[in-house]
């Protein structure tokens, strides 16, 4: 039997909230056509990882919440020369959502932010009126699955979780609940399928712990071309990438998100259920 390399992929550790399991046997099931042999391995605690021939981290769920675990684990990968993908100088610029600005200066099309070190009324005030907008988004810097991510409507109070701390500001998009939130996914540079996630009726996030729901979409050119220009932006060409996107008040497209490290890929919407992802990761190697 030939030789197949063994992949890690990085998940949470036992009892985290989120279901992780039905999204990891698809990308498992695409890897494995690949030609790969796949393995958990659990992001705060991988062990060793001699013998890897490479690891992802498309599962490592909740590292907003260890930023400083997290940034250990990049730098104990990049010391000792594993294979990553995306490579480590990747997930780092990605970690921190400041990288918006890096798109912005590419003159890629993104959701206007203001970052504040410190949140405060004063500084929420001049923010808002940065922005141009009464009804504001914010969010940590460094998170995921809409962890802090609050919607404010104007005039109410910051948060208790927020308040004094460093977070990114945005306007409310109006396409988030007019149409939904773009999801759009590249392997190996190619465009591959694409997704639109509509929140619940009365909410503004669109993932599926919080009643948000997902279908195939056939992305527009203009999509294409936007999240194409995205995801060359990034530090070093990505094997896998998802591009989320939102409408503004007259249907523009915005990146809200460019996602290079642990996305939900929704290979179950894709024509070839992931074929070309479990390429991507092979020619990787």
């Amino acid at each position: 039997m030939p030789y197949q390399p063994r992949v890690a992929i990085l998940v949470p550790a036992a009892g985290y909230e989120e279901r992780w399991q039905p999204a990891f046997a698809r990308k498992a099931v695409a890897l494995s056509a690949a030609g790969l042999a796949v393995e958990p391995r659990v992001w705060s605690d991988p062990g060793d990882l001699a013998g890897i021939d490479l690891i992802l981290p498309l599962f490592a769920w909740g590292y907003q919440r260890d930023v400083a675990g997290w940034y250990a684990l990049l730098d104990r990968l990049e010391a000792d020369g594993r294979p990553v993908i995306n490579p480590v100088p990747v997930l780092r610029w990605n970690s921190d959502k400041v990288y918006l600005a890096d798109l912005a200066a590419r003159h890629v099309a993104v959701v206007p932010t203001v970052e504040v070190a410190a949140l405060d009324d004063q500084s929420l005030a001049d923010a808002r009126g940065a922005l141009g907008a009464d009804e504001l988004v914010i969010k940590p810097a460094i998170s995921g699955g809409s962890d802090g991510t609050h919607r404010l409507a104007s005039g109410a109070k910051i948060p208790a979780d927020a308040l004094g701390q460093r977070r990114l500001v945005q306007p409310m998009m109006p396409g988030v609940t007019r149409d939904g939130e773009y999801s759009l996914f590249f392997f190996g540079g190619a465009f591959s399928h694409a997704v639109v996630k509509r929140p619940a009726a009365g909410d503004f996030r669109v993932q599926e712990q919080f009643g948000g729901h997902e279908v195939a979409w056939a992305a527009t050119d203009a999509a294409r071309d936007l999240g194409a220009r995205a995801v060359a932006a990034a530090p070093a060409p990505p094997v896998y990438a998802r591009v989320d996107m939102v409408g503004d008040a007259a249907g523009t497209l915005h990146i809200m998100e460019l996602e290079l490290i642990e996305p939900s890929l929704f290979l179950h919407h894709a024509p070839d259920k992931g074929a070309a992802f479990g390429r991507a990761v092979y020619s990787a190697l």
